[in-house]
């Protein structure tokens, strides 16, 4: 691990040192240039782009290699180096952004402009020194992206949604909405997607809150994750999405495909925008009424943000059970406030009274997700969905997260407690064998 992080350093390095004096680096951008130029004019370039990704680094470095003995152009080693990881970087790769793709403690990246980087690193912001040569490098580097899945950004289309093969997600705006120069958001996602453990490591949850969700899965009750932008929404989800049991047919529906469900039975389908001409969009609401033909035991939902929250409290209250979704809200009161007010987007014309009716048959828990101060995400609040006996919405908390304060450091402190109210859905989790300690929900 140290080895990979020392040459991770060297990397970042390079992009960080080719920037800072024009006029000693200015015979290096030149080789650059001209030697990306001969192997884009002499190198098979449809043979080459088929290779493996560890073999065209090689012939890439083979071609340079001879390029500069034919040439008898010597250079010291560090430059050489230099010279062959940015053109490999600019040639198969994002350039600048390649060690900051590599790092695995950074989680997300802002670019505000070309001169102008930051990551979220541990939970914190923080400007990098690494940027791009100029705003036509760094929309080179935007088109590299959403080339491929077959999206495209100019002036008649200047944002974009997008994704990197590892998954992680891309937005992107161009001037002249920008007014920054080109905008890139990356929100990355790890190689190996995060478990239960690891939310457990990280202080997430604590064991009494990993069990009840886990029975809530198992026992398959309808869950709304319910948080704001960064707050480990779709994190989380992936973790519940993993507790389902294997056998059991999975649908996920995303707008950017995102969910790494490691079980046999899943099959995904994600949102497509319009065409250049304005037709062709499919959204996550057609999404969703064409998964119920599907035979889906599960049904998970990236994200409601419109009408399709009306298909998915239907699917809910209609036998499709143990479906799971997110929803962006500060509280879950907020969360349930949301939802009633993207089934009215529906156009459905329905009362108040009947939407509630929807909601209450429909959702059994939200789990409030949050960014703290320090960085870090907590679940700060686990509640119960229920019909009270005048018909009413009940939510009642079952965990919350207690803030008692900071360290020295700026580091939150605090502990999950229950609250001291016995869930009705603990009935339910009978039914399926599962039997939760009622000390569990003990004050």
């Amino acid at each position: 691990m140290a080895l990979f992080e020392k040459k991770l350093d060297r990397k970042l390095s390079l992009y960080q040192d080719s920037f800072k004096d024009p006029v000693e680096n200015e015979r290096l951008e030149e080789l650059i240039d001209h030697y990306k130029t001969r192997i884009l004019k002499e190198a098979n370039l449809e043979h080459l782009t088929s290779l493996p990704q560890g073999e065209m680094k090689l012939r890439i470095e083979q071609l340079l290699s001879h390029f500069m003995s034919e040439e008898k152009i010597i250079l010291p080693r560090h430059e050489k180096e230099e010279l062959l990881t940015r053109i490999i970087d600019e040639s198969i790769g994002y350039g600048p952004l390649e060690p900051l793709l590599d790092d695995q403690t950074i989680t997300e990246i802002l670019i505000n402009g070309h001169k102008e980087i930051y990551v979220e690193k541990l939970g914190k912001l923080q400007r990098v020194s690494a940027q791009f040569k100029d705003e036509n490098h760094l929309r080179h580097v935007v088109d590299r992206i959403v080339s491929p899945i077959g999206r495209r950004i100019d002036e008649s289309s200047p944002m974009v949604d997008a994704r990197l093969p590892d998954g992680s997600r891309v937005n992107a705006v161009i001037p002249p909405i920008s007014l920054n120069g080109t905008l890139v958001s990356i929100r990355k996602f790890r190689k190996d997607p995060f478990t239960m453990k690891d939310l457990l490591n990280l202080g997430t949850l604590n064991e009494e809150l990993s069990h009840f969700l886990d029975a809530c899965v198992k026992s398959k009750l309808n869950i709304l994750i319910s948080g704001g932008t960064g707050s480990g929404k779709t994190t989380l989800l992936n973790v519940l999405g993993n507790s389902i049991p294997a056998g059991e047919r999975i649908i996920t529906i995303e707008d950017s495909a995102e969910l790494r469900i490691n079980k046999p039975n899943v099959v995904g389908m994600e949102a497509r925008p319009e065409n250049v001409e304005g037709k062709g969009e499919i959204t996550i609401r057609h999404l969703v009424r064409n998964a119920l033909r599907m035979r889906p035991d599960r049904i998970i939902v990236g994200e409601v943000r419109g009408a399709e929250a009306f298909d998915m409290l239907q699917a809910m209250n209609t036998g499709h059970e143990g479906s799971i979704t997110t929803v962006h809200a500060n509280t879950p009161f907020d969360a349930i406030r949301r939802v009633e007010g993207m089934v009215i987007m529906a156009g459905m014309e329905l009362p108040s009274s009947v939407i509630r009716e929807y909601i209450v048959g429909a959702l059994d828990i939200i789990v409030q997700s949050s960014r703290l101060t320090d960085g870090t995400r907590k679940l700060t609040s686990v509640c119960e969905v229920y019909r009270s006996e005048t018909g009413e919405i009940e939510i009642k908390e079952i965990f919350t997260f207690n803030r008692t304060g900071l360290t020295k450091d700026g580091q939150v402190e605090g502990s999950f407690k229950a609250t001291g109210y016995i869930p009705k859905c603990i009935e339910r989790m009978r039914v399926f064998g599962i039997n939760l300690p009622l000390e569990m929900f003990t004050a």
